[in-house]
């Protein structure tokens, strides 16, 4: 039997042997999700033996931690603008660059009420359900490709007890219906550069959701192309977009006729965002 001082000490070691980058707070957080303990209690308790079933699980935890599973996947939450959400390997763990998104369209959206959101590619929900969470009377309809993210999604929505739809959809083909804002965090990383990506990523997260073809842009233009078929007039397209396609996204939202067009930065200056309104006359496309 290991006390739990010992457990977190061996833990740490074995992180650090490999390479795991905040390796040492990687064993805290995986001490803390086992035994539900706080570092208060910890620092009152470190050389009080830990049950064994904990030790267990803690050992079997930061082994697979060590082999780069990310951690969020392994303790089943990440934090999401100020709420959690549950996590597995069928979607991307939710990442605060993604804020910028939310925050964008809640300033273009302040005014309204009962507004009409879809969330294409929406993962776990949490972009779709962080909207909701903030915009009164509001519908939301989340569609994926995945039938596993979809389950995630569902899952976060009854946790956070906010109501959504939930479509298994290649992309619009099983949509219908006008929207006031649709939203989407498509996969946009260019297949050649998946590859050079940190392990966590390109190994144990969902490459369904990362791979945006050959240049990266291929699901920004089928959504472009279609959107405004399901867009009221003057409604909201929002993307997240990587760091270098600011440019060529909005350029392609302005071959399709959008309106106040803009890229917004993410708190790093890097183009994180782009927006565009679908013209106000119901006909156009």
């Amino acid at each position: 039997m290991a006390t739990y001082r010992e457990l977190l000490e061996n833990g740490k070691k074995y992180l650090k042997e490999k390479q795991i980058e905040d390796g040492n707070l990687d064993a805290w957080l995986l001490m803390e999700h086992v035994c539900g303990i706080s570092r208060t209690w910890y620092f009152v308790h470190e050389q009080e033996e830990a049950p064994k079933e904990q030790e267990t699980e803690y050992r079997r935890l930061f082994r697979l931690r060590g082999e780069k599973i990310p951690l969020q996947q392994l303790t089943h939450e990440a934090y999401f603008y100020g709420m959690k959400f549950y996590v597995n390997e069928h979607v991307l763990i939710p990442r605060q660059d993604t804020e910028v998104l939310v925050e964008e369209v809640l300033k273009e959206a302040k005014a309204g009420k009962g507004l009409r959101i879809l969330d294409m590619c929406t993962g776990s929900g949490c972009i779709l359900l962080s909207l909701l969470a903030n915009l009164e009377e509001s519908e939301g309809t989340g569609a994926d490709l995945s039938r596993e993210a979809l389950k995630v999604a569902e899952r976060n929505g009854k946790m956070l007890g906010l109501s959504a739809q939930w479509i298994n959809s290649d992309l619009f083909q099983q949509i219908s219906g006008k929207y006031d804002i649709l939203v989407s965090n498509p996969p946009y990383i260019q297949t050649a550069v998946i590859e050079g990506l940190m392990e966590e990523v390109k190994c144990h997260e969902p490459r369904m959701a990362l791979d945006g073809k050959e240049d990266g842009l291929y699901f920004y233009r089928k959504i472009t192309e279609q959107a405004g078929a399901f867009l009221n007039p003057g409604g909201l397209l929002a993307f997240e977009i990587g760091y270098d396609q600011g440019e060529a996204v909005a350029r392609l939202l302005k071959e399709q006729g959008y309106e106040e067009i803009q890229i917004i930065k993410d708190l790093a200056g890097l183009d994180r965002v782009v927006t565009g309104k679908k013209n106000q006359e119901e006909n156009h496309v």
